[in-house]
């Protein structure tokens, strides 16, 4: 009876931990963190304000910038008609100034060259309103994730990199080494076609539900890619662009 009971127990045990490891492989995306290569996103939109005044010894040349913090799924929450066709129509200048501190507003302008061409004023309107946040704590989490993914290897390893062609395997043991194992099964990486190059553009990074919550920067970039769900890495390899054309 004895040797049932044990038995039972073992079994139990084991059923339990391959719960709790299907729980977490089956985490849920709830929101993408999208961080671009600012000198590749440059090569196609060389006339606008941050890539003409782009250069080789400014932050954006060797550090991943803000792209956006968008929920799945969901745009435009409570924005009007001609506020969503304005930003549709790319009319960004016209859409009303985001409510931003002084601090934040710093703080955006290093992380997000495109607040230049109000790329701030877009993500607010289409994605920002959909995340029940002040804009101000918005952008301001969008921030702080950002600040971890350009202390991280990956960075690093980009930073070391620049004008050469990294591989897949390579940008996914970084995540992993900075992030948690399985870090890089969250994360899909985009390419792009300049010449007769190919380039890496856009990092897309899945998040938790709790992306937007108080836990936020408790979690840290590391604790919210690790409640997400799984996806595809995408491009298989690209070169990192450097500054200027």
């Amino acid at each position: 009876m004895g040797k049932f009971l044990l038995s039972v127990s073992i079994l139990f045990l084991s059923l339990s931990s391959v719960g709790s490891v299907s729980a977490q492989e089956s985490g849920r995306t709830r929101f993408i963190l999208a961080a671009s290569w600012q000198p590749a996103f440059c090569q196609t939109n060389q006339k606008k304000a941050e890539c003409a005044s782009q250069s080789g010894d400014r932050y954006d040349a060797t550090n991943f910038s803000l792209h956006g913090l968008w929920p799945m799924r969901k745009d435009y929450c409570d924005v009007s008609a001609d506020q969503k066709a304005a930003d549709k129509d790319g009319q960004w200048t016209s859409l009303p100034a985001v409510n931003l501190s002084a601090e934040t507003k710093s703080a955006l302008d290093k992380a997000m060259p495109g607040t230049q061409s109000a790329l701030e004023r877009h993500e607010w309107i289409k994605h920002g309103t959909c995340t029940k946040m002040s804009a101000d704590d918005y952008f301001a989490t969008a921030i702080h994730l950002m600040g971890d993914l350009n202390a991280s290897a990956v960075r690093d390893l980009f930073a070391a990199n620049v004008g050469k062609t990294l591989k897949a395997d390579a940008i996914k043991a970084a995540f992993d080494k900075s992030f948690g194992a399985g870090a890089s099964d969250r994360v899909k990486m985009s390419c792009r076609r300049v010449g007769n190059k190919r380039v890496i553009s856009e990092l897309t990074i899945g998040l938790s539900q709790d992306a937007v919550s108080a836990q936020a920067k408790e979690k840290g970039l590391g604790g919210l890619i690790q409640g997400a769900g799984q996806t595809s890495f995408g491009c298989d390899e690209g070169i990192v662009d450097a500054a200027g054309f």
